[in-house]
């Protein structure tokens, strides 16, 4: 019997409300949602990607203990900057499973010009998720469907919170609260400790992997 499993790349640079309320929402939606932290090869990033990945679980283990639940997963082992190769990893992983490739409105219009794109977007369906600010045009939505049929508009109401606003302009209430604390003791992405409601002492988030 197959099952669902939504898929969730970013660069997490840094994870904003908009990362935490797209998470809480697949998790509604699928019975697992796999997430990772990538780079992105068209841009500079704000930090490496092993703080990136260990912000991003932060928000991924806050997440699962409110839920109570663990099928939300930060599958850092499937990061690459070429989507081609996360998808052949969780299909490595989890070969049963049917896999829904999420993505922002804002790049819709980019996935048929990425790497041997006709390889694996015809073996997995996409997700659409709105981002304010980031409408769909039909003219793009009907070029990815002639490659991947199976394109649905998820139903999830999200914040607009840019990473790239952060990183111009860091604002506290963009942020997840359970990482500001860390980003402003680490002055991470232009955040301090004048940031913080009250100077919270506690240790900085570990990169992934140590």
């Amino acid at each position: 019997m197959t099952s669902e499993l939504a898929l969730f790349g970013t660069s997490a640079d840094p994870p904003t409300v908009g990362h935490r309320a797209v998470l809480a929402g697949l998790m509604q939606l699928f019975p697992r949602v796999c997430t990772w932290a990538s780079d992105n090869p068209f841009k500079q990033h704000g930090a490496p990607l092993e703080v990136r990945a260990a912000l991003l679980g932060a928000v991924v283990n806050s997440l699962t203990e409110q839920a109570g639940s663990d099928r939300l997963q930060l599958r850092q082992d499937f990061s690459s900057r070429r989507a081609i190769d996360s998808i052949e990893a969780a299909r490595r992983c989890f070969p049963d499973d049917d896999l829904v490739f999420v993505v922002g409105t804002d790049l819709v219009a980019q996935i048929p010009s990425w790497y041997a794109v006709e390889a694996w977007l015809p073996s997995c369906s996409i997700a659409v998720v709105q981002r304010q600010g980031w409408p769909m045009q039909a003219g793009d939505l009907q070029r990815l469907q002639a490659l991947c049929p199976q394109v649905a508009q998820l139903p999830l109401e999200i914040p607009a919170a840019a990473s790239s606003s952060v990183r111009h302009h860091p604002n506290p209430e963009l942020v997840p609260s359970e990482l500001l604390t860390d980003l402003a003791q680490r002055n991470l992405y232009g955040f301090s400790i004048d940031d913080l409601p009250c100077a919270d002492r506690t240790d900085p988030i570990q990169p992934a992997g140590r």
